[in-house]
């Protein structure tokens, strides 16, 4: 049964692909409409913005972030990255559309905080994936920087996540960062947003995609595998192989990334499992801060 929400999205859909033909609503939530279907043969999916969201008060914010994923498709196109993605097919920047190539896989997991995580060999292709994707360098115009560092740690100083202590310790880390190469990262790289596809990892969801302190995708994986410690210390042993800087990047990031998650899920009426998990990633935090406590007085 078609609603109205997503009649909309098939009109708009129709302008720039007239040969769409629906097969299927993946996913129609309060920010995106997913709509699987074909262009002749070629199956492909299309994203479109949910009209509820343009009705909401974060309308703003979410049309930059559509604005900013067809822009990075885009630059795709002309830049080609070196890790598998959907091919940019069409897109509507107006009417928030976008037109993709489907791509056979399965999500590398469901949930934000999968209980179980991917096998051993999964996680090596996607860790492997996003290191290429790191170790890309193309033009540093093509990219924005999605994160304003210092805001990040002023608004949660503001609210009282970080202590006058935490906030003072992670700017003295940026400062000695202050000049140090900034990392191509997808930007939310968490396992939902990984296909595993039979020709490997596929990342997807390219809204926060650019220009970071070292490690921002490693410490988004990092913080959502607590229930892997096998694959956090890989995870923490590749994200420090870079030497001090390096380490001192993504510990900047893993406290902004966790600061961010229990400011997403610590909120009133949560249930047992999410309580608990909540109460892991306030341990995570703090052992997070005695980290940059650490690296702040080896300095």
């Amino acid at each position: 049964m078609q609603t109205p929400a997503v009649r909309a999205a098939l009109a708009n859909i129709s302008r720039i692909c007239p040969g769409f033909l629906p097969r299927q609503v993946l996913r129609e939530g309060s920010r995106h409409i997913l709509i699987a279907g074909t262009i002749g043969r070629a199956p492909v999916v299309a994203k479109c913005l949910a009209p509820q969201a343009l009705r909401s008060e974060h309308a703003e914010q979410l049309i930059e972030r559509f604005h900013h994923e067809v822009s990075v498709y885009r630059a795709f196109v002309r830049h080609r990255p070196p890790v598998r993605l959907p091919r940019l097919v069409a897109a509507d920047h107006e009417r928030c559309v976008l037109v993709m190539e489907r791509v056979p896989g399965r999500q590398a997991a469901r949930e934000r905080h999968p209980v179980s995580a991917p096998t051993p060999g999964e996680l090596r292709a996607v860790l492997g994936s996003i290191r290429s994707l790191n170790l890309w360098r193309p033009p540093t115009d093509v990219f924005g920087k999605p994160l304003d560092y210092q805001l990040e740690i002023s608004r949660f100083h503001s609210v009282g996540q970080l202590t006058d202590r935490d906030a003072s310790d992670l700017r003295a880390l940026l400062h000695g960062l202050a000049g140090s190469p900034l990392q191509l990262c997808h930007g939310d790289a968490l396992l939902g947003n990984i296909l595993l596809a039979p020709s490997g990892p596929v990342l997807v969801d390219w809204e926060q995609a650019g220009w970071y302190l070292p490690g921002y995708d490693l410490a988004v994986l990092w913080s959502v595998l607590s229930g892997d410690s096998a694959a956090r210390r890989q995870i923490s042993q590749l994200a420090q192989s870079g030497g001090t800087v390096a380490r001192d990047a993504f510990l900047v990031n893993l406290v902004l990334v966790l600061m961010r998650e229990i400011r997403l899920h610590d909120v009133p009426g949560a249930g047992e499992e999410q309580r608990i998990m909540i109460r892991r990633l306030y341990d995570d935090a703090a052992l997070a801060r005695r980290a940059v406590r650490t690296a702040v007085g080896t300095r």
